[in-house]
């Protein structure tokens, strides 16, 4: 999901959101029953995890640091400095790097496959990726342990918040559903208002944005199916 302006990011909010990358924005424990509403602490343990995979993805592909900065749009700084493990990125930019090195937003984030196993996924332990100014907030809803082609989100959006999200991977389809509140979303060029119980279904390998046009804070289940 440009936090799913971006996440996403891939699943990442008001006019559009603009990232700016010398301002980053939690990936966190969250550590309030409320889902993704509070404000969100910095978690120290994935910045070396989605350092050591950019640069092991980016030198798999023989990519230096100025061509991936040119490809992405994301400046050779900041690359360097995820890559050192001495900056999260917004959403907005995970997914920018992503797509432009064509894999999962799971791929970046991934700590090893967990296969045959029942997995419990605490909300007290659980990485949240969030916007800029936080007003979208999104939480992996899988094991973040290495590439996969269906992922599960949830999120949420603030009152007034806006998330306008990059296109994604050709054929990636997005179906979301909105658990609490209102929720306007634009797709293919075309805007759907979406109340509690309601799902959309759409290609989202094109500019999309959600709105909460609702007054309470918006809360969604996104599945993300990559082609």
């Amino acid at each position: 999901m440009r936090a799913l302006r971006e996440t996403h990011a891939r699943l990442g909010v008001v006019a559009r959101v603009h990232y700016n990358e010398k301002h980053v924005t939690a990936m966190s424990n969250a550590s309030s029953p409320t889902p993704l509403a509070a404000p969100l602490s910095t978690d120290e343990s994935l910045g070396p995890v989605l350092g050591a995979n950019l640069r092991r993805l980016r030198l798999r592909r023989g990519l230096s640091l100025e061509r991936l900065a040119r490809a992405s749009g994301v400046s050779r700084a900041m690359l360097s400095q995820i890559e050192l493990g001495q900056s999260t990125p917004t959403i907005n930019v995970l997914w920018k790097i992503a797509r432009s090195i064509n894999v999962s937003f799971s791929a970046l984030l991934g700590e090893g496959a967990s296969v045959g196993t029942a997995v419990i996924l605490p909300r007290s332990r659980a990485k949240v990726l969030a916007s800029r100014d936080g007003s979208f907030s999104s939480r992996a809803l899988f094991p973040v342990d290495g590439p996969r082609t269906v992922e599960f989100y949830e999120l949420v959006i603030l009152v007034g918040g806006i998330e306008c999200a990059d296109p994604h991977p050709p054929g990636t389809i997005e179906n979301l559903v909105v658990a609490r509140g209102a929720v306007a979303v634009t797709a293919q060029g075309k805007r759907h208002v979406l109340n509690e119980g309601d799902a959309i279904h759409f290609v989202a390998d094109d500019e999309h944005e959600y709105r909460n046009v609702g007054t309470v804070d918006a809360v969604l289940y996104l599945v993300m199916t990559y082609a």
